[in-house]
Protein backbone atom coordinates (compact mmCIF):
# COMPACT_ATOMS: atom_id res chain seq x y z
CA UNK A 1 0.00 0.00 0.00
CA UNK A 2 1.34 3.42 -0.98
CA UNK A 3 1.24 5.70 2.10
CA UNK A 4 2.97 8.63 0.39
CA UNK A 5 1.43 12.07 0.79
CA UNK A 6 1.82 14.32 -2.25
CA UNK A 7 2.71 18.01 -2.12
CA UNK A 8 0.23 20.02 -4.18
CA UNK A 9 1.59 23.49 -3.38
CA UNK A 10 4.23 24.84 -0.99
CA UNK A 11 2.96 28.00 0.72
CA UNK A 12 5.68 29.93 2.57
CA UNK A 13 4.42 31.84 5.60
CA UNK A 14 7.80 33.00 6.92
CA UNK A 15 11.36 32.86 5.65
CA UNK A 16 14.08 33.67 8.20
CA UNK A 17 17.81 33.17 8.70
CA UNK A 18 17.46 29.89 10.60
CA UNK A 19 14.04 28.54 9.67
CA UNK A 20 11.30 28.91 7.11
CA UNK A 21 7.68 28.02 7.82
CA UNK A 22 5.25 26.61 5.27
CA UNK A 23 1.59 25.68 5.29
CA UNK A 24 1.38 23.34 2.32
CA UNK A 25 -1.59 22.08 0.39
CA UNK A 26 -1.12 18.32 0.20
CA UNK A 27 -2.97 15.17 -0.76
CA UNK A 28 -3.39 12.10 1.42
CA UNK A 29 -2.82 8.59 0.00
CA UNK A 30 -6.60 8.17 -0.38
CA UNK A 31 -6.79 11.33 -2.54
CA UNK A 32 -8.29 13.63 0.10
CA UNK A 33 -6.76 17.11 0.46
CA UNK A 34 -5.00 18.18 3.66
CA UNK A 35 -2.77 20.91 5.06
CA UNK A 36 0.77 20.25 6.32
CA UNK A 37 2.62 22.75 8.51
CA UNK A 38 6.37 22.41 8.01
CA UNK A 39 9.36 24.10 9.61
CA UNK A 40 12.28 23.99 7.17
CA UNK A 41 15.74 23.90 8.77
CA UNK A 42 19.12 23.33 7.15
CA UNK A 43 20.03 20.76 9.80
CA UNK A 44 22.77 20.53 12.35
CA UNK A 45 25.82 18.57 13.36
CA UNK A 46 27.14 17.71 16.79
CA UNK A 47 30.03 15.79 18.23
CA UNK A 48 30.57 13.52 21.21
CA UNK A 49 34.08 13.84 22.59
CA UNK A 50 35.31 11.64 25.44
CA UNK A 51 38.81 11.96 26.88
CA UNK A 52 40.41 10.47 29.98
CA UNK A 53 37.13 9.18 31.42
CA UNK A 54 35.19 12.41 30.93
CA UNK A 55 32.78 13.70 28.30
CA UNK A 56 32.94 17.20 26.92
CA UNK A 57 29.72 19.13 27.52
CA UNK A 58 28.85 22.74 26.87
CA UNK A 59 26.42 24.65 29.05
CA UNK A 60 24.35 27.21 27.20
CA UNK A 61 21.22 29.26 27.84
CA UNK A 62 18.50 28.25 25.40
CA UNK A 63 16.00 31.04 24.95
CA UNK A 64 13.14 28.86 23.66
CA UNK A 65 13.16 26.86 26.91
CA UNK A 66 14.30 29.63 29.24
CA UNK A 67 16.92 27.29 30.71
CA UNK A 68 20.62 26.54 30.83
CA UNK A 69 21.14 23.21 29.07
CA UNK A 70 24.00 20.74 28.93
CA UNK A 71 24.77 19.66 25.36
CA UNK A 72 27.53 18.19 23.29
CA UNK A 73 29.12 20.77 20.95
CA UNK A 74 26.77 21.44 18.03
CA UNK A 75 25.83 23.91 15.37
CA UNK A 76 23.71 24.64 12.33
CA UNK A 77 24.77 23.41 8.92
CA UNK A 78 25.46 26.04 6.32
CA UNK A 79 23.89 25.41 2.90
CA UNK A 80 25.76 22.53 1.22
CA UNK A 81 28.16 22.09 4.16
CA UNK A 82 29.53 18.64 4.95
CA UNK A 83 28.09 17.60 8.35
CA UNK A 84 31.37 16.03 9.51
CA UNK A 85 33.25 19.24 8.78
CA UNK A 86 30.59 21.19 10.68
CA UNK A 87 30.82 18.89 13.72
CA UNK A 88 34.61 19.22 13.87
CA UNK A 89 34.32 22.99 13.39
CA UNK A 90 31.90 23.26 16.31
CA UNK A 91 34.18 21.15 18.54
CA UNK A 92 37.00 23.60 17.95
CA UNK A 93 34.89 26.78 18.11
CA UNK A 94 32.95 25.86 21.26
CA UNK A 95 35.55 23.88 23.19
CA UNK A 96 38.92 24.71 21.71
CA UNK A 97 39.63 21.11 20.68
CA UNK A 98 40.80 20.27 17.18
CA UNK A 99 40.26 16.71 15.97
CA UNK A 100 41.23 15.47 12.52
CA UNK A 101 38.33 13.08 11.95
CA UNK A 102 34.99 11.98 13.32
CA UNK A 103 32.78 8.94 12.89
CA UNK A 104 29.06 9.25 12.16
CA UNK A 105 26.99 7.57 14.88
CA UNK A 106 23.43 8.55 13.92
CA UNK A 107 21.29 10.84 11.83
CA UNK A 108 18.51 12.03 14.13
CA UNK A 109 15.11 13.29 12.92
CA UNK A 110 14.20 15.31 16.05
CA UNK A 111 10.55 16.09 15.25
CA UNK A 112 9.40 14.38 12.03
CA UNK A 113 5.80 15.51 12.46
CA UNK A 114 6.55 19.11 11.55
CA UNK A 115 10.18 19.72 10.56
CA UNK A 116 12.63 18.43 7.97
CA UNK A 117 15.60 19.07 10.26
CA UNK A 118 18.26 16.34 10.45
CA UNK A 119 20.93 16.30 13.14
CA UNK A 120 24.13 14.43 12.32
CA UNK A 121 25.66 12.97 15.49
CA UNK A 122 29.40 12.23 15.35
CA UNK A 123 32.08 10.97 17.71
CA UNK A 124 35.59 12.39 17.57
CA UNK A 125 38.76 11.24 19.35
CA UNK A 126 42.38 12.25 19.82
CA UNK A 127 41.95 15.99 19.70
CA UNK A 128 44.52 18.62 20.56
CA UNK A 129 43.88 21.74 22.60
CA UNK A 130 43.51 24.99 20.66
CA UNK A 131 41.64 28.17 21.53
CA UNK A 132 37.89 28.50 21.97
CA UNK A 133 36.51 30.77 19.24
CA UNK A 134 32.81 31.44 19.85
CA UNK A 135 30.55 33.01 17.26
CA UNK A 136 29.42 36.59 17.84
CA UNK A 137 26.52 36.54 20.30
CA UNK A 138 27.31 33.01 21.48
CA UNK A 139 27.79 32.54 25.22
CA UNK A 140 28.61 29.13 26.66
CA UNK A 141 31.02 27.28 28.87
CA UNK A 142 32.74 24.01 27.99
CA UNK A 143 33.73 21.47 30.60
CA UNK A 144 34.74 17.85 30.91
CA UNK A 145 32.26 15.90 33.03
CA UNK A 146 33.32 12.53 34.46
CA UNK A 147 31.45 9.71 32.74
CA UNK A 148 29.89 8.47 35.99
CA UNK A 149 28.57 11.97 36.66
CA UNK A 150 27.19 12.14 33.10
CA UNK A 151 25.35 8.83 33.72
CA UNK A 152 23.79 10.34 36.84
CA UNK A 153 22.84 13.48 34.92
CA UNK A 154 21.01 11.28 32.39
CA UNK A 155 19.22 9.32 35.11
CA UNK A 156 18.07 12.46 36.95
CA UNK A 157 17.03 14.31 33.80
CA UNK A 158 19.66 17.02 34.22
CA UNK A 159 20.70 16.39 30.61
CA UNK A 160 17.57 17.14 28.57
CA UNK A 161 18.90 17.82 25.08
CA UNK A 162 17.87 15.01 22.72
CA UNK A 163 21.02 14.82 20.59
CA UNK A 164 23.14 14.68 23.73
CA UNK A 165 20.99 11.97 25.28
CA UNK A 166 21.25 9.89 22.07
CA UNK A 167 25.04 10.32 21.88
CA UNK A 168 25.60 9.45 25.55
CA UNK A 169 23.26 6.46 25.58
CA UNK A 170 24.98 5.15 22.47
CA UNK A 171 28.38 5.61 24.08
CA UNK A 172 27.37 3.87 27.31
CA UNK A 173 25.69 1.01 25.41
CA UNK A 174 28.85 0.41 23.36
CA UNK A 175 31.09 0.59 26.41
CA UNK A 176 29.04 -1.99 28.34
CA UNK A 177 29.28 -4.66 25.61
Amino acid sequence: MDMTEKTVKKNYVYQGKIISVRCDDAMLPDGNPCKREIVEHSGGACVLYVQDGAVLLVKQYRYAYGELLYEIPAGKLEKGEDPCFAALRELEEEAGIKAEKAELLFVDYPSPGYTNEKIYIYEAKNGVKTAQNLDEGEFLTAEFVPLERAKQMLKTGEIKDGKTVIALLSYFARESV
